[in-house]
């Protein structure tokens, strides 16, 4: 009996050391687990900050693209309208040969388009060329012989078909110059835009006061 209760002092200190310890490795096991959440929770923040970041970029690049597409079309009718530029001027001219200023203007934006290189300089020389097919469309109206002429009809039907076909790509290519300019410029979209490289497009087709109502075809 005396020598059990030894046996029994002798474990308590013992006991009580482990109860200790115990204590110690939960502590340190909350800690662990909190730091792992945390990192948890900052790794799911980053992945969402790089997937928004990658979802932008794709955006940007596809309205990028899709200026380039809507300006092919563009180009293709105004080149449309270039061509039929001289058979135009020549049905003019065998009636009102004297109006040579407004056959220069015509010349001149003709050439103008035709050297132009950047897309800025093509948005000048179409609009340019506006302007002076204006000129030509007044002149010819003052003409009734010209007016009455089967060829110089049949020119300003198609004429006025290459006009509206531009007035549809134009503005289709302005809508996605602005779409793609609040992209760019709307946060974070700005951010991303510019640690690629993307500015905004500035090439807007802007109708002066003369070339606003030019070229009207009324025959």
């Amino acid at each position: 009996m005396v020598l059990a209760e030894a046996v029994a002092e002798a474990e308590e200190p013992a006991a009580v050391f482990n109860y200790g310890w115990d204590t110690k490795n939960n502590k340190g096991g909350m800690y662990m687990k909190n730091f792992l959440i945390v990192m948890a929770a900052l790794a799911a923040v980053v992945i969402l900050v790089i997937l928004g970041c990658v979802g932008i970029y794709n955006s940007i690049v596809s309205k990028d693209e899709n200026i380039t597409s809507r300006w092919a079309q563009v180009e293709n009718q105004l080149q449309r309208r270039y061509d039929l530029i001289p058979n135009l001027v020549n049905s003019v001219k065998g009636y009102a040969e004297h109006e040579k200023t407004v056959f220069e203007d015509v010349t001149k934006a003709r050439s103008q388009w035709a050297s132009a290189r950047t897309r800025d300089d093509k948005v000048s020389a179409a609009s340019a060329m506006d302007s002076a097919l204006g000129r030509l469309i007044a002149v010819a109206e003052n003409y009734p012989q010209l007016k009455a002429d089967g060829t110089f009809l049949k020119l300003m039907d198609e004429l006025a078909g290459a006009e509206n076909r531009i007035a549809v790509e134009r503005m289709r290519y302005n809508d996605a110059v602005m779409d793609f300019n609040v992209t760019v410029r709307r946060f974070p979209g700005n951010i991303v835009a510019s640690f690629f490289g993307y500015k905004p497009a500035n090439e807007y087709f802007r109708a002066d006061e003369k070339a606003a109502a030019a070229p009207v075809v009324r025959f």
